[in-house]
């Protein structure tokens, strides 16, 4: 949807926190990474590091700590340095954030019943999905020139991007199942337009957790997302995965 200084794009959600784990919407408070995130970075980054160029790589990263430790696990291994940018922050979620998925339904049940039904949400004071799409826009647009970049950023942010990217409008967000804690999308510009070539793909990491991730191989055909009884993705956007991931569905 927008001409960038890169062909390839890579978009990267950060690893899990505890928060990921309990069901609590994060938005732009700050939690960081749990042993089980530490981990799905160190493997998804030696994943990413075996086939992405070297010298023509750009990693950004979303400044929040949970985002960038995500990040940090990557550039070293690509002899790179990181660069951070707060445009590509979780969406501010307003009086949710710090909320269980419980806690809303019981303190604001109309709002949550919205968000269940795929519906906007008013009354949150959250930011809007296009004003979040477009400072992630920004950000891409602000990239150096490079044969990848490497955007590192959050389950909605992240989402709001690739809808974007893609030319979606909102009636078409539930063709995209949404990311899950370390897994990444993968986007090529062609003649002016992007086209989506993987999608929520991650390492493997059966036995870590628990839960299995999406695909182990980077080449491998974009997972298939499973859709709960209510109509949205599953919550982490992975078959097998917790059903407890709030900011995945935002």
């Amino acid at each position: 949807m927008t001409a960038a200084a890169v062909p390839r794009v890579l978009v990267w959600r950060h690893g899990r926190t505890a928060w990921n784990a309990e069901g609590r919407f994060q938005g732009q408070l700050d939690p960081p990474l749990d042993e089980v995130g530490r981990d799905q970075a160190a493997r998804a980054a030696a994943q990413l590091a075996a086939v992405l160029p070297r010298e023509g790589t750009v990693v950004v990263s979303s400044d929040l700590q949970r985002a960038a430790a995500t990040a940090a696990a990557l550039v070293p291994l690509l002899g790179i340095p990181l660069r951070t940018d707060p445009r590509l922050r979780e969406l501010d979620l307003g009086s949710w954030q710090g909320l269980t998925r419980q806690e809303v339904a019981e303190r604001h049940p109309g709002q949550y019943a919205d968000w269940v039904a795929g519906r906007p949400v008013l009354g949150r004071g959250s930011e809007e999905p296009d004003e979040v799409a477009h400072r992630a826009l920004a950000a891409l647009g602000d990239v150096p020139d490079a044969e990848v970049a490497v955007l590192v950023t959050h389950g909605g942010t992240g989402l709001r991007l690739l809808e974007s990217l893609l030319g979606l409008g909102r009636d078409s967000r539930r063709l995209l199942g949404s990311l899950g804690n370390c897994a990444w999308s993968e986007l090529l510009q062609q003649s002016g337009r992007w086209r989506l070539v993987r999608h929520n793909q991650s390492v493997d990491l059966a036995g870590a957790d628990g839960a299995t991730g999406g695909s182990a191989a980077v080449g491998a055909v974009a997972g298939v997302v499973p859709v709960g009884a209510d109509g949205r993705a599953a919550a982490d956007g992975q078959p097998g995965g917790s059903s407890t991931d709030a900011d995945a569905v935002l």
